[in-house]
């Protein structure tokens, strides 16, 4: 085999004729489309090049014609070159740059794809015999460890365990150095263990792989280096192979990764990296932005280029994302690259301000709707959240509205396992549910057998999420004892089974619904920032920690920096309609979001007044009746005690809900959908003649009254004639 094969070298099959324009035959050419900054990448050919490349600032197009550049000049040879990065994605847009540029041969890879190419040819020299299989997930392999400890876990609890192997093995922990370096780093322990016990796994992971002949995707990094470091001879048929480097996204390496880049590199400075430290978000897996912000010192005489100029953003856009660090300590912002907006001007962020999840779930579903009407392309708009569990209830409104949508990174709500397992819990209480226990009480008990807690865990992760998944169901149930408080069991499955099935969403076009880590390297046109919360952004367990909150300060700035015209940034001052208005916007919008609520744009009965005076706090709400106050969220949206005596109309209560019936089967969506049953007893109880009276009940949001205002106004009307 030749050297070529053995780094894993591969030529790129030609473009064919006609389908793509001609590349540019010589390196002055390849310059032409350049700014000046990313020229000047472009042209610094030899020695240590570090590149500081802001979002949407043409890092990829400056990496590819700097490799172009090189290449047609004769400065380089395209098979020597190795760029690499840290998705498939990533590398195969930098294959189709290069070819497009005229130049194939160059080798695109990721780190592990790149390692694993290297080992398998080097292996039976430097160890002997085939290549171990590569095993693709660990679940199986840490459950038969935990279950050798005898230690009890549950999927999303190896899920956890999987992940802080991931991140020992990419800082080259072994298992007995884990323990303090875990806590030096002030990780909790997974899946609710102690640091000592999570070793115990980290080693037991390890003697299953050698029991079975295995090796993981680590493994790949870790056994690429020591054969580097151990086998000189190896190391030099590498080194000569590859004489360019180029890495991008290099704030995400990990140590590990730095350390077979040094090896690759070995005693030549024939370097380029780039990477941007204000988009460090994967700290949690092992990414270290110091190797980008101390790359100078390790390599004196460095060429540090900036890339400021922002050709995706508008220049609304980019002054939030700007203003959004301007806020970080200066120690946070440390290689910060101040981004200069190219676009024309677009139209001003919007911030809104909800009363609660419901509703801004709706006015988030209203106004994907009127930009679709507007002619927007679905895949053009995205919704992103901190954490997957906010995602049930913009499904919800979303596909009550008959909108597609695409969840990326991450399951429907409904199709989830912890999710499945608890309805069919619930299904098998319901056949004996006798009435004697609350709804609320009876499914806490219920979902407590699936690991549901009163307390949420300390750990981050697929046990939190697993968690914050079941507690979404026990404050449903405890939404529909509100509302319908002669609903049990079986009235509570029949409506987990509807919003089931009324979540099946076309698989094509879609609008995006995203975590912000699920949406790094991706963008859209229109993007909603959604649960901008304290609390959610940045996370309860990150409060504590200046160097956790600084990192979730950069996930934001990642969202804000994905949207290209329009951008929203949304938050709620409760979770569900009705409750306690203890929420507070997100610190990271302090001196960004308009100071008052009004010029917020409150909606579904936020706090704040038309007249623009902010109120300190909600008014106490009375019975209509007897003027008592009314302290849950059934009374509060009828005006009434429970106990009071209804004061509507049968007959017109009875055409509401005929009304309603229709509607619900027009849009095939449950009725509950179109209107609850407590917000159609208050419409009924109420009878308003205007749209501000109608928009005066609460569970009436702006997206309801303009979808069914009127229509409801002549049922209204009608009933009030015929009587």
């Amino acid at each position: 085999m030749t050297e070529t094969a053995a780094a894993g070298q591969t030529a790129a099959p030609a473009a064919p004729a006609g389908e793509r324009p001609a590349p540019p035959r010589d390196a002055d050419a390849v310059l032409e489309a350049l700014d000046p900054e990313q020229r000047e990448v472009a042209t610094s050919l030899a020695g240590p090049v570090r590149v500081l490349a802001g979002a949407g600032t043409g890092k990829t197009r400056a990496l590819t014609h700097r490799i172009a550049h090189g290449a047609l000049a004769g400065a380089w040879q395209p098979t020597q070159v190795l760029a690499v990065t840290f998705t498939a994605r990533a590398a195969a847009e930098m294959r189709t740059r290069l070819r497009d540029l005229g130049v194939p041969g160059v080798q695109a890879r990721t780190f592990h794809a790149a390692a694993l190419r290297q080992l398998q040819y080097f292996w039976p020299q430097a160890v002997g015999g085939a290549l171990p299989p590569l095993v693709e997930h660990k679940a199986q392999l840490v459950a038969q460890a935990a279950s050798r400890l005898r230690l009890r876990v549950d999927r999303a609890a190896v899920r956890d365990l999987s992940a802080e192997v991931e991140w020992a093995k990419v800082g080259m922990l072994t298992p007995d150095a884990y323990p303090e370096a875990a806590r030096r780093a002030g990780r909790a322990a997974p899946a609710g263990l102690d640091h000592l016990a999570a070793a115990r796994v980290l080693r037991g992971y390890e003697e299953v792989k050698t029991d079975r002949g295995v090796i993981d995707f680590e493994d790949v990094l870790l056994l690429t280096v020591g054969v580097l470091e151990e086998r000189e001879d190896v190391a030099r048929t590498v080194r000569s192979q590859y004489r360019h480097l180029v890495v991008d996204e290099y704030q995400d390496v990990s140590g590990l990764q730095q350390r077979l880049l040094e090896l690759w590199l070995g005693d030549r400075d024939d370097v380029c990296v780039v990477g941007d430290a204000s988009q460090t978000i994967y700290s949690f897996a092992g990414a270290d932005p110091k190797h980008l912000l101390d790359f100078d010192r390790r390599h004196p005489g460095t060429r540090t280029v900036r890339l400021v100029r922002d050709y995706r953003s508008t220049p609304q856009v980019v002054g939030l994302a700007n203003g959004l660090l301007d806020r970080a300590p200066r120690a946070a912002t440390r290689a910060r690259v101040e981004l200069v907006a190219q676009r024309p001007a677009g139209p001003a962020p919007e911030f809104w301000e909800n009363a609660d999840d419901e509703a801004e779930a709706a006015r988030v579903a209203a106004w994907v709707q009127a930009r679709l009407a507007e002619g927007h392309p679905a895949r053009e708009i995205a919704v992103l959240f901190r954490t997957n569990s906010q995602s049930e209830p913009l499904e919800q409104a979303l596909s009550a509205r008959g909108v597609g949508y695409l969840l990326r990174g991450g399951e429907r709500f409904f199709a989830r396992k912890e999710v499945r397992d608890a309805v069919l819990l619930l299904r098998g209480a319901a056949r004996s549910d006798d009435g004697s226990s609350p709804l609320g009480s009876l499914v806490r008990d219920v979902l407590s057998g699936a690991g549901w807690s009163e307390q949420p865990p300390t750990a981050s992760g697929a046990v939190r999420e697993r968690w914050e998944s079941l507690q979404a169901l026990v404050a449903l149930a405890d939404d529909v004892a509100a509302a319908r408080p002669e609903d049990r069991l079986p009235q509570l499955v029949g409506e987990l089974d509807e919003r089931a099935a009324s979540q099946h969403a076309p698989a094509v076009e879609g609008v995006t619904l995203a975590s912000l880590h699920a949406a790094k390297g991706l963008e859209w046109d229109a993007v909603l920032l959604v649960g901008l919360s304290e609390g959610l952004m940045p996370i309860s367990f990150a409060a504590d920690d200046a160097a956790a909150v600084e990192e979730e300060r950069r996930l934001l700035y990642v969202g804000v920096t994905r949207a290209r015209e329009r951008l929203v940034c949304s938050w709620t001052l409760s979770r569900t309609p009705g409750g306690r208005a203890s929420r507070k916007p997100s610190r990271f919008l302090d001196g960004l979001r308009p100071s008052s609520a009004a010029d917020a744009a409150p909606v579904g009965g936020a706090r704040g007044e038309r007249g623009g005076r902010r109120r300190k706090g909600p008014s106490l709400a009375r019975c209509r009746t007897c003027g008592e106050p009314l302290t849950t969220a059934a009374a509060r949206k009828t005006g009434r005690c429970e106990d009071c005596p209804a004061t509507y109309d049968e007959g017109v209560f009875e055409a509401l809900r005929e009304w309603r019936s229709r509607t619900a089967a027009e849009a095939k969506v449950p009725a509950y959908v179109v209107f609850t049953d407590a917000t159609l007893v208050a419409v009924a109880e109420a009878t308003p003649s205007d749209a501000a009276g109608l928009a005066a009940i609460a569970g009436i949001g702006p997206a309801k009254l303009d979808r069914y205002g009127v229509d409801v106004l002549a049922v209204l009307s009608g009933s009030s004639s015929a009587g």
